[in-house]
């Protein structure tokens, strides 16, 4: 949350928190970008523990009435907003919405249906319509489905991948081939599980240990 007594940015933190804190809200939603290729979803951090159950509950019912993909991150990152809020008891969703460094109208749209949705729940505003849902399979709604980033790459090279975000792929399934720069197949990288794939890096290149898909595990 921030340092009153810290650097220009624990500062700043510190001062866009207090200010939060103080309209004592219902929901915070912060709006996020991902990889340039990727299907918007709606994020919640891990557990945050029992004494916290209320707000994180409440958090993933929002993150369902969203109409966008549900997505459970499985690493706990203490320095962020989501999870400074949880341990004030505070819900807090993430809305994951694609492409950074440009205005993408649809992904704008999204956004602003999915806010519209928990609006019309809060009774903050009137239905327009049947109320906003992302086209995905059946078989990932009405569930939180866990964020996986692996596999990770083995080896060095260009990339070229095989599926594409919204796809659903199996476990096993080839997701993506690395290239040496005279066409040499090095690697072929499989899917760990079933997931649907939520988007893929925007480099051309990869290194080993570096993530290059991400996924939600179903």
């Amino acid at each position: 949350p921030g340092d009153p007594k810290g650097s220009v940015g624990e500062r700043l933190a510190d001062l866009v928190f207090t200010s939060i804190m103080e309209t004592d809200p219902a929901l915070v939603v912060d709006m996020h970008n991902d990889w340039i290729r990727s299907i918007p979803y709606a994020l919640i951090e891990t557990h945050p523990g029992a004494a916290y159950e209320t707000a994180y509950r409440k958090t993933e019912n929002f993150a369902l009435l969203s109409g966008l993909l549900s997505i459970r991150d499985t690493e706990m990152l203490p320095k962020t907003l989501s999870h400074a809020l949880h341990h004030r008891h505070v819900p807090c969703l993430t809305l994951e919405l694609g492409e950074s460094y440009v205005v993408n109208e649809k992904n704008i749209a999204f956004g602003v249906q999915s806010v519209e949705n928990i609006m019309v729940y809060l009774g903050m505003m009137m239905a327009s319509g049947p109320g906003f849902r992302y086209p995905v399979p059946e078989i990932c709604r009405q569930t939180v489905l866990d964020y996986g980033l692996r596999p990770f790459a083995a080896t060095s090279g260009i990339i070229r991948f095989l599926v594409k975000a919204g796809d659903i792929v199996a476990a096993g399934q080839p997701i993506a081939r690395i290239y040496n720069t005279f066409g040499k197949l090095q690697e072929t990288m499989k899917a760990e599980k079933k997931s649907i794939v939520l988007g893929h890096t925007d480099s051309s290149v990869a290194f080993p240990g570096m993530p290059v898909m991400a996924f939600g595990v179903i």
